[in-house]
């Protein structure tokens, strides 16, 4: 028999999925992306001349900016600025803009689980619509472990605060149908992109959650793909 979840949803069984576009007229790119009640708004601004100290003059520099929706950053919200620079580094081109840096600022609308997978699905869809040259496009899912021992995709915040440990996995998802060939210039593709645990999981349970997650951003690359595609700002949602 099949597990029900607190909300309704089977285990494999995402939160609905919306996307809109070229929200914010001052910045060169935004998209307000959302899982559920997780609510995310991603702002570009760039390329702008000049790099931060300590930052390669020869290819561009990637700023992340987190602002929670209440109360000061903390360890956490630095934390997921990291990841989120290492994560959009690895999928900008780097090399077509040296010497500028583009900034994501990220604003929390709402925080109803699975946070950092949804301000990065947010920030990709952000970069496109500021026409930021990209290898390839990223989406990302949130795994988590029970302790029944099962793997639940996009848990709520109840949940995660019941979970044996978690992961965030962020996969490649390809460019070619939805961007210009000059801003899709890779063919290869890595197997993943970015992945960070957080709790005990033995590997066995790790490789589960591999392959769970990635046949989840299968159905978040299709609907980025049909978002990306959309000619005119709006509302792309989804349930799944």
């Amino acid at each position: 028999m099949e597990v029900v979840r607190a909300d309704g949803r089977t285990p494999n069984q995402l939160r609905p999925l919306a996307c809109s576009r070229n929200l914010l007229h001052r910045a060169h790119g935004s998209a307000r992306w959302s899982q559920g009640d997780t609510i995310v708004l991603a702002a570009v601004y760039g390329p702008k001349a000049g790099t931060r100290k300590g930052e390669n003059p020869e290819k561009a520099s990637i700023e992340v900016i987190w602002k929670p929706k209440t109360g000061q950053t903390g360890k956490a919200e630095k934390e997921y600025e990291m990841i989120l620079k290492r994560t959009l580094q690895s999928i900008c081109l780097l090399t077509v803009h040296p010497n500028t840096t583009t900034s994501i600022i990220l604003q929390v609308v709402g925080d109803d689980g699975a946070l950092l997978p949804c301000a990065i699905n947010a920030s990709c869809a952000a970069l496109v619509d500021a026409g930021i040259p990209l290898k390839h496009l990223a989406v990302a899912i949130c795994c988590g472990l029970t302790e029944g021992g099962y793997v639940a995709l996009d848990p709520t915040k109840a949940e995660e605060q019941k979970m044996r440990a978690f992961a965030y996995l962020v996969f490649p998802n390809s460019s070619h149908s939805v961007l210009p060939k000059a801003l899709s210039a890779v063919d290869e593709e890595p197997g993943i992109i970015t992945s960070v645990t957080h709790g005990l999981m033995l590997e066995s349970h790790y490789i589960n959650c591999l392959g769970h997650g990635h046949a989840a951003c299968a159905k978040i690359s299709e609907f980025l793909r049909k978002s990306l595609q959309t000619q005119f700002p709006g509302d792309l949602s989804k349930g799944t």
